[in-house]
C-alpha cells in the first residue's frame, strides 16, 4: 500500500504566525492555516488540523461503509458522511475532544436494522477510526 505525504512550512510564532499545508501526494492543492483562525469560530478561508482530520475521517469512513454494505448484501446508491472534529483545552495545550460522524444513506436491500449495524461497524472498523482510537468518535447514521 502506498505512503501520502503532506508538507506545512510555518513562519512566525503561534499567535501571530501562519503557513501553508500542502497536500504533497495528490498535488491537489496548498492551504493557509493560523492557530487564531484555527481557534475562532469564523475560519475565514483558512483549514486547520481539525478540518483536515474531519476530511480524511468522513471519506474513509464512506469507503468502509460502502464496502461492508456490500458485505452484507447490499448496495449503497449514495452515502452522505460528516464529520465533526472538536478542539479544546488540555494541559498542556489543545486536544480533540470528540468526532461525530453523521450518515445518511440510501442502501437498496439493507433495512435500517441492518443499516445500523454495518454502519457501527464501519466506525470501528475505518482505518482512520482505529487511528483515532484517543478520541471519542459517536455516530449518528439513518437511511435516507
Amino acid at each position: 500500500m502506498p505512503t501520502r505525504v503532506s508538507r506545512t512550512a510555518w513562519n512566525g510564532t503561534l499567535q501571530e504566525g501562519s503557513g501553508q499545508v500542502e497536500l504533497s501526494s495528490s498535488g491537489a492543492g496548498t492551504f493557509e492555516v493560523s492557530f487564531p483562525k484555527r481557534a475562532a469560530d469564523d475560519a475565514d478561508g483558512t483549514t486547520s488540523p481539525e478540518e483536515l482530520i474531519a476530511a480524511a475521517h468522513s471519506s474513509c469512513y464512506a469507503m468502509q461503509l460502502s464496502a461492508l454494505i456490500g458485505e452484507a448484501g447490499g448496495v449503497p446508491q449514495s452515502l452522505e458522511v460528516t464529520a465533526a472534529v472538536s478542539l479544546g483545552p488540555d494541559t498542556p495545550g489543545f486536544k480533540l475532544t470528540g468526532i461525530a460522524l453523521t450518515v445518511r444513506g440510501e442502501v437498496d436491500g439493507l433495512d435500517a436494522a441492518g443499516f445500523a449495524t454495518v454502519a457501527q461497524a464501519a466506525r470501528e472498523s475505518c482505518p482512520v477510526s482505529k487511528a483515532l482510537t484517543g478520541v471519542a468518535i459517536t455516530l449518528d447514521a439513518a437511511l435516507l
